[in-house]
């Protein structure tokens, strides 16, 4: 089996047509992550070794799904210490992203983290998802919820038209069997396998969940 890339060299690995810039933000990530997780503890200590794989790449498994286009306007709802919105803002720098968490202390993370990388294309508010003001073409959350609650939060702050190759919606990065998940939120849904993108052990069960938003 082929050997698995260390650090950012992983994300090159599946995104082989990044700027020097967005190279330089990717491998800015670790260092950064580091030195906040020392005070503020936003990742596990023992997985922060598994930064790029568990965080940074699962994150942009949604960009697999669909490359967003300028313009776009995403609501990254429990981002947590940034994940996915920041990765995925690196990768799309013409679109807005707006990261939401109820934690004072992980927004403050990623202020920092954003204004490090110099994303200007990032907003970052220490809110209940339920209440962020404001129209999206996209929500994306990593888990933080089951899918019908997450839904309930959100599908009404999502716009009815977009210009994306999807249509307007929720994209959640979840792993599992989620058939129950889906039974209860009782709309359809589409499932990729992030697996298919990224033949790694540690994507077999992951999944993006795409659910139209209204």
């Amino acid at each position: 089996m082929e050997p698995i890339p260390a650090g950012a060299d992983l994300v090159f690995r599946f995104f082989p047509h990044l700027t020097l810039t967005q190279q330089e933000q990717m491998r800015m990530l670790m260092p950064l992550y580091a030195e906040w997780n020392n005070r503020i503890n936003v990742i596990s200590r023992k997985d922060l070794p598994n930064l790029y794989l568990h965080h940074v790449l699962h994150s942009l498994g949604i960009a697999k799904v669909v490359a967003f286009k300028a313009g776009t306007k995403v609501l990254d709802v429990g981002t947590g210490g940034g994940f996915p919105g920041i990765p995925l803002a690196i990768l799309f720098p013409d679109v807005h992203f707006h990261l939401a968490d109820s934690i004072g202390k992980k927004i403050t993370v990623v202020k920092a983290v954003a204004a490090a990388l110099k994303l200007n294309n990032v907003t970052a508010e220490k809110i209940r998802a339920e209440e962020v003001q404001g129209n999206f073409d996209f929500a994306v959350t990593r888990a933080v919820a089951t899918l019908a609650t997450v839904y309930g939060w959100v599908h009404r702050k999502i716009k009815p038209r977009g210009h994306n190759q999807l249509p307007n919606g929720l994209l959640f990065l979840k792993g599992g069997d989620l058939t129950a998940e889906m039974q209860e939120l009782r709309r359809p849904c589409v499932v990729y396998h992030l697996h298919d993108y990224f033949p790694l052990p540690f994507f077999e069960t992951k999944k993006v969940i795409m659910v139209e938003g209204r």
